[in-house]
């Protein structure tokens, strides 16, 4: 008798589903179907670390700020490596700027952003994560934008 398939839930699945679906700012409402309740998010930007404690709904309204900075953006995944349940994801985020950002106000010009995150997975939800982003590259684009 035939049972249909049943898709394993690896950690690379997981998240590459949550990268193309809630980070891509596709679909940010599912983030639930990805995040555990309580997620620990060490960011590291430009050598500052931080450590947030995230949820799927702070987590979705953060994506909205993206869409509201930078509109329907491309984000591109550049590379996925994984080992057990700990998956690295690093990608290329481009846009328009659309709203404030880092006090600089709006000019409609393309900025691309580059980061990368290494998530942790267990029982079938990213549960913490290590994020760094690289921000000199877009203050420049921003002071850039401003003359330009």
């Amino acid at each position: 008798m035939y049972q249909g398939l049943i898709m394993e839930k690896t950690p690379k699945l997981v998240v590459l589903g949550f990268i193309n679906k809630v980070r891509s700012g596709k679909e940010p409402e599912s983030a639930s179907m990805y995040m555990a309740e309580e997620i620990r998010a060490h960011q590291i930007i430009s050598g500052k670390e931080e450590l947030v404690i995230r949820t799927p709904e702070n987590y979705t309204e953060h994506i909205h700020e993206f869409l509201e900075c930078y509109g329907q953006y491309n984000f591109e995944v550049q590379e996925v490596l994984c080992e057990e349940n700990k998956v690295y994801i690093r990608w290329k985020q481009s846009g328009q700027h659309l709203a404030s950002i880092l006090e600089f106000e709006p000019t409609g010009k393309p900025l691309v952003t580059l980061g990368s995150a290494v998530y942790l997975v267990e029982n079938g939800l990213i549960v913490e994560y290590w994020i760094q982003q690289e921000n000199q590259g877009l203050l420049s684009q921003l002071q850039s934008n401003l003359s330009g």
